[in-house]
């Protein structure tokens, strides 16, 4: 894909951004990636014991958003519409 995408768009998601990035997803281990809300919340959605943050700069409820969207995804979602 191109190198326009938020970083937590993972290679093999076809889908575009929604937006600049607005949150930042965490893993179980502290590690984490900027996204859109769409790609955070996709990401967000694959990971067992995530958390995601509002960025300084985020709409206001992006983070909840971001929670809620992912709460209705399955994990690794760009797989199966491949």
């Amino acid at each position: 894909m191109t190198s326009t995408r938020c970083p937590a768009a993972h290679q093999d998601d076809p889908t575009p951004c929604d937006g600049p990035p607005a949150v930042t997803v965490l893993d179980r281990h502290n590690a984490g990636l900027d996204g859109c809300e769409h790609h955070g919340a996709r990401l967000l959605a694959s990971l067992e014991g995530g958390r995601v943050y509002p960025l300084p700069d985020a709409p206001e409820g992006a983070a909840i958003r971001v929670f809620k969207a992912a709460a209705e995804l399955p994990p690794f979602l760009f797989a199966r519409e491949a």
